[in-house]
């Protein structure tokens, strides 16, 4: 197959860019629209309890009209609300022209304290909350609250619903922009330093704004629409960064060992061909791993995990295709002019910084095994202490953002941290409910640690069956205080107040990440373990061996851990975070372990042509490392720093994850490919191929191959 594409990228270059455009082009026209969604009741199956809770309310209390906004307000000058204050909050309230996403206004009530009064907006009962045409009507608000009250004592702010869909959706945007614009720049800088060719550093960025962008978008669409998948703002981001990092670094693999047969005085098709026939294997590889990585979360009873994965998968996949075809074909239409303006490309570099590490490593294979292997180890010791955090709506949004500051001036104001999501409590009979049945069953749950406070019961009045009591947690809806608190109390309690013949499901916010938290676990359980399964067997299949396989994960594993650990003790231990987001875990594993294989891959498949050439195995790993050493910075240089830029967006989510996935990404490349896997496979020798003996060849492979040639360091 390699050998088919690398005749057709060298001797028809142009068909396959024609088809590329074609196929861009359509994709654009034709493909459908789907909006993204932040509900995180969206992303979980109806089998939990909160899901059951929502269905029962959704069905029995139609005119239920959640609270779409929350205005706090208190007195610029810090000072309690006197009686005229709240009379000119009414006024302000009963004069405020509300946007139509909004039906009423409820009556102020201000905080034991009087330091802040909030006013609940009912959200109509036909909107989602995650449209742009309803989220959006949050700035008109915020607008009309600034002009009444100009020129007062007052301060108006929003929190709630649609205000913190509005926020997270505007960061999300800048984040874009911002992720975007540095990646772009770091991709141009560095390419720019290692090849000194302008076609070279351009030749990503165009290639991905142009083609590989639109056409992931398209195929994500059409596939969230062929099979349900719900779609989320986050995706978009890492989509970027996926896109243009992974890209770039498929093209490297590409172009150090079209470079490498050039100087080797290949004519230049013919170096587009053998470059790719030789790196053609590990490119599909590493890309088929990554793949299977991301579309291993369709396995996830998570819908959140379910969209992200196969919404990856399909801009790897993208990206592995055009790596294969499209790449090969414009540096064979480019010919020479792709390294101007350099004019000393062709000459080898006279640097010897990776040569002296591979001799050394050769040397003494043991010290570098066990300093690489002891340092992940150590790192792995902290994610034993990892704490997750469900709070999704502050993490997805900048800190200083109007609905994060409403939130806090809410809550030291002297108003309990939920009651902007209260937490509905549903009481569901198999006969009628009485009032005084519900009545009796509100009264219980006054006694129960927990809730500060009953609101009230009421049964339906199109389904007596079911019931609902509104109630208020006495901590943050969304910490961790309040989960084991919905976990371990309210809901047994619930569950235990219930009459005989009901039974009582706990809705709200905090419900759903209890749920979540359950899923997650089970998720746990069954995606890692199936991801390292498959991926071991893809490298199996490239390495014809058993034994390598089981290190080279050994090796991707230590690298999870320290990752993870890295991040707890940066976050956690310095920072002083209360936990890091529970999403946190499952991105570092798919990256860590997907691209960790990568560099895996492209390291020993060197170590095994070198190997194949009749070098002993402390002599093969030396030379692996001095010719894929450079291809294997360069790569993960660029990648660590394209996902580093995650961490100029602004939202603890996206920094945590910038860091984590950078930091996972340098330790695949600059530890565990270049020092570990290359270590182990010297100490292992010729056993590390068994039963497949990878490392040798017969002779006439050996006459069929064309002469080696030299890769070259990263810096001229």
């Amino acid at each position: 197959m390699f050998a088919f594409l690398a005749h057709l990228a060298s001797r028809r270059p142009w068909w396959i860019i024609a088809s590329w455009v074609v196929v861009t082009i359509l994709l654009v026209l034709f493909a459908p629209k789907v909006e993204s969604t932040t509900d995180q009741a969206d992303f979980l199956p109806d089998k939990y309890e909160s899901i059951k809770a929502y269905s029962l309310i959704d069905s029995a209390f139609p005119q239920q009209q959640d609270a779409g906004a929350t205005i706090v307000f208190d007195r610029t000058d810090g000072d309690p609300l006197s009686d005229a204050d709240t009379a000119a909050i009414q006024n302000v309230v009963s004069g405020l022209d509300l946007p139509p996403v909004f039906t009423k206004a409820e009556d102020p009530q201000v905080s034991p304290t009087k330091q802040v009064a909030i006013v609940n907006l009912a959200l109509d009962p036909d909107a989602t909350g995650q449209d742009p045409d309803e989220y959006n009507q949050v700035e008109d608000l915020r607008d009309g609250l600034a002009a009444a009250t100009k020129g007062t004592d007052l301060r108006a702010q929003t929190t709630g619903n649609l205000p913190q869909t509005y926020d997270q959706a505007e960061s999300g945007s800048n984040a874009e922009a911002i992720v975007g614009l540095a990646t772009v720049v770091l991709i141009l800088v560095l390419l720019g330093i290692i090849f000194r060719s302008v076609i070279i550093a351009l030749m990503p960025i165009l290639a991905v704004g142009l083609i590989l962008s639109p056409v992931s978008s398209a195929l994500i669409n059409i596939a969230a629409k062929l099979f349900d998948l719900q779609k989320d703002d986050s995706t978009t981001v890492i989509l970027i960064v996926v896109l243009f990092g992974i890209g770039t670094d498929y093209i490297l693999f590409f172009l150090f060992r079209y470079r490498e047969r050039m100087r080797a005085g290949d004519e230049h098709k013919v170096a587009v061909e053998q470059a790719l026939k030789r790196a053609g294997e590990a490119i599909a590889s590493a890309g088929a791993a990554v793949f299977v990585a991301f579309m291993t979360l369709a396995l996830s009873s998570l819908g959140i995990f379910r969209s992200i994965g196969p919404s990856l998968a399909i801009a790897v996949g993208v990206t592995l295709i055009a790596a294969l075809t499209l790449f090969p074909a414009l540096v064979s239409v480019l010919g020479r002019a792709l390294f101007w303006p350099s004019k000393k490309w062709k000459q080898p570099s006279t640097g010897t910084r990776f040569g002296k590490i591979g001799d050394s490593l050769g040397r003494h294979p043991v010290r570098y095994a066990v300093a690489s292997g002891g340092t992940l180890a150590l790192l792995t010791v902290f994610a034993f202490s990892f704490n997750p955090t469900f709070d999704l709506g502050s993490s997805s949004s900048a800190a200083n953002v109007e609905s994060a500051e409403a939130t806090k001036t809410l809550e030291d104001g002297g108003f309990s941290a939920g009651a902007t999501q209260p937490t509905p409590i549903v009481l569901h009979s198999s006969g009628e409910l009485t009032q005084a049945t519900v009545d009796q069953f509100a009264a219980g749950l006054e006694d129960v640690d927990g809730i500060g406070q009953v609101l009230g019961g009421q049964v339906s009045p199109t389904d007596p069956s079911t019931a609902i009591v509104m109630t208020v947690l006495d901590v943050d809806p969304t910490s961790d205080a309040a989960l084991a608190s919905v976990r371990d109390t309210v809901r047994p309690k619930a569950h235990d107040l219930a009459p005989e013949g009901t039974t009582a499901y706990v809705g709200g916010i905090t419900s759903v990440f209890v749920d979540f938290q359950s899923a997650m676990n089970r998720d746990y359980a069954v995606v890692f373990p199936v991801a390292a399964l498959i991926i071991m067997l893809i490298l199996a299949l490239l390495l014809r061996s058993l034994v390598a396989p089981l290190y080279l994960m050994l090796s991707v594993g230590l690298g999870f851990g320290a990752t993870l650990g890295a991040s707890v003790i940066v976050f956690q231990h310095v920072a002083g975070h209360q936990g890091l987001i529970f999403l946190l875990p499952i991105y570092i594993y798919l990256f860590v372990v997907a691209l960790g294989t990568d560099y895996n891959i492209l390291m020993i498949a060197r170590l095994r042509e070198e190997s194949r050439e009749g070098k002993p195995p402390r002599e093969a790993a030396a030379q692996a490392v001095r010719h894929a050493g450079p291809t294997v910075a360069a790569a993960g240089l660029i990648l660590a720093g394209t996902f580093a830029s995650l961490m100029l967006a602004g939202n603890s989510l996206l920094v945590s994850m910038g860091f984590a996935i950078s930091f996972g990404i340098a330790v695949s490349a600059f530890v565990m490919a270049m020092f570990f896997t290359p270590s182990i496979t010297a100490l292992l020798g010729h056993a590390a191929w068994w039963p497949g003996h990878g490392d040798e060849t017969s002779t006439k492979e050996l006459a069929d191959e064309p002469p080696a040639g030299e890769d070259t360091p990263v810096a001229p």
